[in-house]
């Protein structure tokens, strides 16, 4: 599976990554590699819990995108 992560950079200097098909899946890192390292794993974790629950697995196909604010 494929999500859309979008980066963008925190007032504390992190990069933050927010996906956007999975309401509330947002983690940050020190780095954009760091950032996309997390999302990658909140990502799995997030899927982990909807299969748990019985929930559907929202699809979304995208690119990345990354923010300069």
């Amino acid at each position: 599976m494929r999500y859309t992560v979008i980066l963008e950079k925190g007032e504390d200097g992190y990069i933050v990554a927010n996906v956007p098909a999975l309401p509330g899946c947002i983690t940050q890192g020190k780095t954009r590699e760091e950032a996309l390292k997390n999302a990658k794993e909140a990502i799995e974790l997030y899927i982990d819990v909807l299969r748990e629950d019985n929930e559907p697995i929202p699809q979304d196909v995208g690119i990345e995108v990354e923010i300069d604010a």
